[in-house]
């Protein structure tokens, strides 16, 4: 039996001047861009979990513009000991824009540079797939709330 594991995590999407704001997120599998945001704590509103993991990875006290979507994975992956992981992941993504504070990187959590990209240059770079899904429902800002997939 796999070991079941459901993380619900909350992102925002900030754009400025042609220009995107991501982390890079530091994995197993090496540094890639991510969109800033993360896990939701026990009794935490996933608004206010946006709002906090903006800050904790680039320094920037955000406001929240709109609620994009919710982004849902699901994959099982080999774990040690012969044990598969059943992963099922949970993505609040809002817009979102910059009120104060400075850009700087986090320090000691799982992301260790935080960078305004321009968005022409989003595709030449490591990324997870959460930054295209987060562009996507910007740009398309579907009813559903949900990026639409081939099936």
């Amino acid at each position: 039996m796999a070991n079941r594991q459901l993380r619900v995590a909350a992102y925002a999407v900030c754009i400025q001047d042609g220009n995107i704001l991501l982390a890079r997120w530091v994995g197993p599998d090496g540094k890639q861009w991510t969109m800033p945001g993360g896990g939701i704590r026990h009794g935490e509103d996933p608004y206010d979990a946006a709002i906090r993991e903006v800050e904790e990875e680039t320094g920037y006290t955000v406001e929240i513009d709109q609620l994009l979507g919710i982004d849902s994975v699901h994959h099982r992956y080999a774990r040690r000991r012969g044990r598969d992981a059943d992963f099922h992941g949970l993505r609040v993504v809002y817009t979102a824009h910059v009120t104060g504070g400075q850009l700087r990187h986090e320090t000691n959590g799982s992301t260790d540079q935080a960078a305004w990209i321009p968005l022409d240059r989003v595709a030449e770079l490591p990324r997870v797939p959460l930054v295209d899904i987060a562009l996507s429902l910007h740009r398309t800002r579907p009813a559903q709330g949900r990026v639409q997939t081939s099936a």
